[in-house]
């Protein structure tokens, strides 16, 4: 029974995998003509490497830190420094010129997507030094000071040879195909997924549940917390590597405290502790304050202005949609449960036997 059971779900995973790669050969076969949509999937599939990151600290080690988008500046900025083509680099450091430094130096974008993640986990531990001795609150504070002081060493006038300043950076190369944008993302989660469920994973868990217990069993609580403020940093900084990326042209101003908000946001209504509640929950953040653009124009019935339907009203309904969602699922979409094929099948099944009860209650409640 239980090979059967294995069988079939590994069966399931490479249909939906064979969909997947489907899907993802249609819209490159039809780039121009679902452009709008596939910047969609690729925000959003970037953002549920950074909402698995944070959800790696948060629901899995019991850190609460609030520094992703700093992280994600760090290696967002390496990226762009080390893969703008040289003969493109007089047109950005148009003002006040570019550093000798890194004047002709360029690599392929994996090796600057791995240095980009090296850089932001080496300053996640160097910060990681002073403010993991901080708990609850205190850390997320710490954490958020920290971002934004990146965030202003990034804009400060002594780096703009090397960072362009409040000028930004350019001529960014994007991702050759779908297939390098999508499977670099899967490859993040997957072996954050890997980590999880290590023995690192299992101590990283001992941590949240109870930290005097950890202690108590001779584990080393700063080593680990430090271990997986790390690892959560490094993909972080990869996820903002792939940010830049996908826009081709970043600033300072792209990471403020804003972003960070949207990857917590991503991983509270997606479950805490949940990998696949934080990959549901980007795709639907992302695509449903997109899809709701519409609430933004105007609308005119019979001749009757509705006053409404003006720019903003977009976010009012994103935000109802959401407290609706929170009321229903007050843990997260998944809550701390992962995916399984299993369980998709006895909600499916389920739905007739809901609705049926429901029928026969209301039938006999009315005299």
């Amino acid at each position: 029974m239980k090979k059967h059971t294995i069988s079939k779900n590994i069966l399931c995973s490479l249909i939906a995998l064979i969909a997947i790669i489907a899907l993802l050969a249609f819209l490159q076969t039809n780039k121009s003509e679902y452009s709008y949509q596939i910047s969609i999937l690729e925000r959003a599939a970037i953002y549920a490497v950074v909402a698995v990151s944070m959800n790696l600290l948060t629901g899995f080690t019991g850190l609460f830190s609030l520094g992703q988008a700093g992280f994600m500046a760090i290696g967002a900025y390496t990226v762009a420094i080390l893969t703008i083509p040289v003969e493109n680099r007089a047109s950005v450091y148009y003002v006040s010129g570019i550093s000798p430094v890194i004047e002709n130096l360029e690599c392929p974008f994996w090796l600057a997507l791995i240095l980009a993640g090296l850089l932001a986990a080496a300053v996640a531990a160097l910060i990681g030094i002073p403010v993991l001795r901080l708990k609850s609150d205190y850390l997320a504070i710490a954490t958020l000071g920290f971002s934004e002081i990146i965030r202003a060493v990034i804009a400060a006038p002594q780096l703009d040879r090397i960072t362009n300043g409040s000028y930004g950076l350019k001529n960014i190369p994007g991702f050759p195909n779908l297939y390098v944008a999508f499977g670099l993302c899967a490859l993040c989660i997957l072996l954050m997924v890997l980590l999880i469920n290590s023995s690192y994973g299992r101590v990283f868990k001992a941590l949240r549940e109870d930290e005097i217990a950890a202690q108590a069993m001779g584990l080393n609580l700063f080593r680990y917390k430090e271990l997986a403020f790390v690892a959560s940093s490094f993909f972080t900084g990869i996820g903002g590597g792939l940010l830049a990326m996908f826009m081709r042209s970043i600033d300072s101003k792209t990471f403020q405290i804003s972003l960070t908000y949207d990857i917590l946001l991503i991983v509270v209504l997606g479950g805490i502790g949940s990998v696949t509640g934080s990959v549901v929950g980007s795709f639907l953040v992302t695509a449903g304050r997109e899809w709701l653009r519409f609430f933004d124009e105007p609308l005119t019935v019979a001749g009757i202005n509705i006053p409404l339907f003006r720019s903003g009203f977009r976010m009012v309904i994103f935000s109802i949609l959401l407290m609706v969602v929170v009321l229903f699922y007050s843990r997260g979409i998944m809550g701390s449960n992962e995916f399984s094929w299993d369980g998709l099948g006895r909600l499916i099944r389920g739905i007739p036997a809901k609705l049926s009860g429901k029928g026969r209650k209301q039938k006999g409640g009315n005299p």
